[in-house]
């Protein structure tokens, strides 16, 4: 099958832009301790040392590392040295768990971590406890003794690119979504899903060559990957790499490095709009902003009126890699709306119980038609039950429900899954009902979410205590503190004799929610 993406890699892609532009700026990083840049031929021959220095601690193409880091040129780096090697990253989120990250250590088979000093402490005693890890390497200048000096290695490497010759179908990363159960299962993503999505994402957004993304979303997060490092890439545009979101800063830092495009969740953007309003933010040369998850129409209005920035919403998940509905940006559009599916993806909304499409007006489930592999996710890593029950006949189950406006608009209206968001990240109710039923003072838990005027949904975790066992919230939340990162981390718990169940017994979440919610509002 040849596509728009032919027989391109991440590799030659880079090389490409290296080789026709090599002066022009690929990479700006800034730091509280700093600021760093990087033309694209300055970043090509980087990728190729960091290449081999992987390649010297004897990784080999197809088998997997993991990226324990935030943002920083490093991670890039090995994103793209993977690309080159034929070798698989497994970003995790920095906030895991030493237990959660044991997990999907373990599960992706890593055969090296690499981490920062400061999230070296939980790195080592993941090492502990995964035997096919056989390095740990750890980034910046302070002394390790639990890990190796990846910067040194680096330095010392050729800089010249590594013999093996890659492939769009490779896989290149192993991305670790919340699903509806306990363990977070892992999207096999190939080159060509990465090429695909940036594609399709920089002709929605017109980006090119003369564009500069922001990047304030967290790398190990498929939205910076998809949303910002991918476009930039193939349009030959340059990226602006911050360590951190900040909302004080926004703004100043767009300003500062002449950035014209950026992607945000919905939360990011209340937390900008709950900062002072300065005359200074209308003076931004960003052109345009997407983002994902519904704003209220009040939000929306301010953001106008604050910046003036065109907000264009759109929607995608990490099994999509892409985009594939986007609001159109010469068109007419409605920031409340998801959009309309973007050049090169097909979609159709079908009834959840008959699978009959449904017509204006309707409400279903949203499927996604696309080639595993090419345009969607290869699959559940080492999971062909999760995969068959997603892929099926050539269309991705997303599990969201949306309703088909008059104008052809899709808009959001409820998960079929079990998952709750929160500032942008997927969390599985599972996970946390998991931890919990392993409280010995706890005979059940059901856990849900509700609205959140900032991060999207607060937890509610309902509780039903052993007999003749004491527990409280205090207790509880110490329990989950040791076992779940911060992010997951329920805001309330509720004590209650029984569940509303279905005569099945299945417990029925939207009455549990809806008490939730009446509780929250009193």
């Amino acid at each position: 099958m040849i596509d728009v993406v032919g027989r391109r890699t991440l590799g030659s892609v880079l090389a490409h832009h290296a080789r026709t532009a090599p002066d022009r700026p690929f990479l700006i990083y800034e730091a509280p301790a700093g600021q760093a840049s990087w033309t694209y031929a300055e970043f090509d021959a980087l990728v190729n040392r960091t290449a081999a220095a992987l390649a010297g601690l004897g990784l080999a193409p197809g088998q997997a590392f993991n990226v324990h880091l935030p943002n920083c040129p490093e991670f890039l780096a090995l994103w793209f040295a993977a690309a080159r090697l034929g070798a698989i990253m497994t970003p995790t989120n920095v906030a895991l768990t030493a237990a959660e990250l044991a997990y999907i250590v373990d599960h992706s088979e890593s055969r090296l971590m690499i981490t920062d000093a400061e999230r070296l402490p939980v790195a080592a005693a993941v090492r502990q406890r995964c035997p096919l890890v056989q390095e740990l390497l750890v980034t910046g200048d302070a002394p390790a003794p639990d890990a190796r000096p990846l910067a040194p290695l680096v330095a010392g490497a050729p800089a010249a690119p590594p013999a093996y010759t890659p492939s769009s179908d490779d896989v290149l990363a192993l991305l670790y979504t919340s699903g509806t159960t306990a363990r977070p299962k892992g999207c096999l993503v190939t080159q060509a899903a990465y090429l695909y999505a940036g594609e399709c994402m920089a002709k929605a957004t017109r980006s090119g060559p003369t564009d500069r993304h922001l990047v304030v979303l967290p790398l190990f997060h498929a939205g910076a990957q998809t949303h910002s490092v991918m476009p930039a890439l193939v349009s030959g545009a340059g990226v602006a790499l911050m360590h951190r979101f900040s909302a004080s800063r926004f703004f100043d830092q767009a300003t500062r490095h002449g950035c014209t495009i950026s992607d945000l969740f919905a939360a990011p953007i209340r937390m900008i709009l709950g900062q002072p309003a300065r005359a200074a933010d209308r003076a931004t040369p960003l052109r345009l902003l997407t983002f994902a998850q519904n704003l209220t129409p009040a939000e929306l209005a301010a953001w106008q009126e604050r910046c003036g920035v065109p907000l264009m919403q759109l929607w995608g998940m990490t099994e999509t890699v892409g985009l594939p509905l986007m609001n159109p940006l010469d068109d007419e559009r409605d920031p409340l709306s998801l959009g309309l599916p973007v050049l090169g993806y097909q979609v159709k909304v079908v009834d959840q119980e008959t699978g009959a499409e449904v017509g204006p007006g309707g409400a279903g489930q949203l499927l996604v038609a696309g080639v595993p592999g090419r345009t969607l996710m290869l699959g559940y890593f080492k999971d062909p039950a999760a995969t068959a029950a997603t892929l099926r006949d050539g269309w991705l189950a997303s599990g969201d429900i949306v309703r088909i406006g008059e104008n052809g608009l899709l808009y959001f209206v409820d998960r079929a899954k079990d998952l709750i968001k929160r500032a942008g990240v997927n969390i599985a109710a599972g996970e946390i009902e998991a931890v919990l039923r392993g409280h010995p003072g706890v005979f059940d838990a059901a856990v849900v979410g509700i609205p959140d005027p900032i991060r999207d949904e607060a937890i509610v975790a309902f509780v039903i205590p052993r007999a003749g066992m004491a527990v409280d919230a205090a207790g509880l939340l110490a329990w989950c503190r040791e076992r779940l990162a911060a992010f997951k981390l329920p805001e309330r718990f509720e004590l209650v004799a029984e569940f509303p169940r279905t005569p099945v017994g299945k417990i029925q979440k939207h009455l549990l929610r809806a008490q939730a919610l009446q509780r929250h509002e009193a």
